[in-house]
């Protein structure tokens, strides 16, 4: 009996993106992937209706990782689905929720529940930003209405998530991170548009093309622009780092082939997850201030400014560590550590932990060079690599997030660090996809049929 029986009659309430009957090829794939692109842009440029000029934007540091638009339905972005599978996370790796992830049964109970809570987590967040005035409306008789527009945007995510991960490649979440630090990117190097109340123009590139006109040269504004690009080269060389494991065919002499084990072995995910958990952290901050009990900290103009909320603020400038060294080392110290906890979690979750990599390649009929062909002994083998890897990976991970977003990268440091990762397995998906098409054959070898 599965633990979470008591709420599955609460499954049949919530829509369902239907699975496709066959196999979706690589146009059919790319023209959904398209479609949910186009709309979740459309999305974004949907304002919220009676929304205060006032409002400010208490999630600036972490807008581009969670996908959303200020100002707009998508406020809250990939925020509630994110926390929800923090949550489930959390339940099944602490054993309190008992769940056999490898049976089909139990995870069309977890991907539901994560779904029913995700729905909820989008109603809670969208109350509380309007509650504590992060989001004020322009009168009380807007309150409703401003979260009801919330929480429509947070359930159409979901749901452009769901159809991107049935019917597209990727997964939405990553889609519309990529998306969105796409577009803050171009932006914020090629913009000429003047900035407010200034001359020069908005954009880096064309502000240091400007400061050379004018002839007060200002290289530091291509510090961003350079940060940029390093973290795009770095994450693009940490994921083709690989260790490859040998294997051969029992029934095939001869027949040589290598698992590869990637260095970033649990994705970018970890990085995904802290960075929602830091967000409802601020959340709780503003509710709990609000209430008059300001245990996480206090929040003035949307930004916390004391407490542990203050300490978990992203630190975007390279200037805080010399105007407040101890918040930068408290900040990474527990980023780093909760990356690496993260992917710990999410590895055995997702599937692709010691044991389920075991029962996989034993029930190929492979073995390791040098050693028997048993599930055990397989399992012996991947608990050598895979928790290292998975933690080195990790603090690497949160390392590289961390120091880009000091740097100031455009995007967001840790936006761009997702976004490398996201296009990155994109384009290995979309790969595998043509080569599919093209040769059928391999569909039954890569086991898509």
């Amino acid at each position: 009996m599965s633990s979470l029986d008591s709420i599955k009659p609460f499954y049949s309430l919530l829509p369902q993106v239907v699975n496709p009957e066959k196999r979706q090829g690589f146009r059919d794939k790319l023209k959904w992937t398209g479609i949910i692109l186009i709309l979740y842009f459309i999305l974004s440029e949907v304002s919220l209706f009676g929304l205060s000029p006032t409002a400010v934007d208490q999630f600036a540091q972490l807008r581009s990782v969670m996908a959303g638009s200020f100002g707009s339905i998508l406020t809250l972005g990939i925020g509630p689905i994110v926390t929800a599978s923090i949550v489930m996370q959390l339940l099944v790796g602490g054993k309190i929720l008992n769940l056999d992830l490898s049976s089909q049964e139990d995870k069309a109970a977890f991907q539901g529940t994560q779904k029913l809570l995700a729905i909820i987590f989008t109603l809670f967040e969208g109350a509380v930003l309007v509650v504590t005035g992060s989001l004020p409306p322009i009168s009380s008789e807007y309150t409703l209405v401003l979260i009801l527009q919330m929480v429509l945007g947070g359930i159409l995510i979901i749901y452009l998530d769901e159809v991107v991960s049935k019917w597209g490649f990727g997964s939405g979440i990553g889609l519309f991170i990529a998306a969105g630090v796409a577009q803050q990117i171009l932006v914020g190097s090629f913009n000429f548009l003047s900035a407010a109340g200034t001359s020069e123009p908005a954009g880096k590139i064309p502000a240091f093309i400007y400061s050379l006109i004018t002839g007060q040269p200002n290289f530091g504004l291509l510090i961003p622009v350079i940060a940029t690009v390093v973290v795009f080269l770095v994450v693009v060389y940490a994921e083709c780092m690989r260790v490859e494991i040998p294997l051969s065919y029992g029934g095939v002499k001869g027949a040589r082939s290598k698992y590869p084990l990637k260095f970033v072995y649990a994705s970018n995910m970890p990085v995904i997850l802290v960075s929602a958990l830091f967000l409802n952290v601020q959340l709780f901050a503003g509710l709990f201030q609000k209430v008059g009990f300001p245990i996480l900290g206090e929040v003035s103009q949307g930004q916390a400014i004391s407490g542990i909320a203050y300490y978990l603020t992203t630190p975007t400038s390279v200037s805080v560590l010399f105007t407040d060294p101890l918040k930068v080392l408290i900040y990474a110290i527990v980023f780093i550590g909760l990356s690496i906890v993260f992917a710990l979690l999410w590895v055995e979750i997702s599937g692709i932990g010691p044991k389920q990599v075991s029962r996989q390649l034993s029930n190929m009929g492979v073995q390791v060079p040098g050693f028997r062909s048993s599930k055990v002994q397989f399992e012996r083998i991947m608990k050598k690599y895979i928790p290292t890897i998975t933690v080195l990976g990790g603090a690497f991970v949160g390392l590289l997030a961390f120091v880009a977003d000091l740097t100031g990268a455009l995007g967001g440091g840790t936006g761009v660090l997702l976004t490398v990762g996201v296009v990155y397995r994109l384009y290995e998906e979309i790969a595998k996809e043509q080569l599919m098409d093209v040769h059928p054959m391999m569909r039954r070898f890569l086991g898509d049929e």
